[in-house]
């Protein structure tokens, strides 16, 4: 059996631990816990990992967040896998920071990539993980918000977070999308982010 597993992030250095990349973050914890690399491929860097009997290839899609669902339509044909075995992690500004939410389907919630996925798959009916990071911004500042970098407080949670994630995605695996919703769906202790400084005019 075998999953596709896409993780929502911006190539690039400058982007390696902003908001937006909540996506990356958890596949590279995944890839590091398994002792495996990424390789640069078509659409993205991609590693596979193995879990009872079962394969996850794990894609971070190198087309920037606005174009995800171009590398996903791809590796989801290259690998002739079902809607049923995809799942996508992203970040999600109308959670708080450390919730995480499972969901069979649904909307993007206004997430670029989660719509443009939506886009060429033509069909919202695939599994989603969202990783809350919060929405401490004034008005108009939501960009400089989720491509800001995490606080020191909030990238001490990450691993947490990354490893109830893998969990979520191997019990998906094993138990199926509505039992591991369940065991996934809690709500964590809130994570207090640094006041976010005012932009000098």
């Amino acid at each position: 059996m075998e999953y596709l597993v896409v993780g929502l992030g911006n190539i690039g250095a400058e982007y390696a631990n902003t908001r937006h990349n909540m996506g990356f973050m958890v596949l590279d914890a995944w890839a590091q816990a398994s002792n495996v690399l990424f390789r640069t491929d078509r659409y993205g860097s991609v590693a596979e990992v193995s879990f009872k009997g079962r394969w996850f290839v794990l894609l971070k899609p190198s087309t920037y967040m606005n174009l995800s669902g171009k590398a996903v339509r791809y590796w989801m044909q290259q690998l002739n896998l079902p809607l049923e075995n995809l799942i996508v992690i992203s970040d999600d500004i109308n959670l708080p920071f450390g919730s995480i939410r499972m969901r069979a389907n649904g909307s993007s919630g206004g997430h670029n990539g989660l719509e443009n996925i939506t886009e060429c798959l033509e069909t919202d009916k695939w599994t989603r993980i969202r990783v809350g990071i919060g929405n401490q911004f004034s008005h108009g500042c939501q960009i400089d918000y989720v491509l800001g970098e995490l606080s020191e407080e909030e990238k001490k949670a990450v691993p947490d977070l990354a490893a109830r994630i893998i969990q979520g995605c191997k019990d998906f695996s094993t138990i199926g999308v509505q039992r591991a919703m369940s065991a996934l769906n809690t709500k964590p202790k809130p994570v207090s982010p640094e006041p976010q400084k005012p932009v000098e005019e």
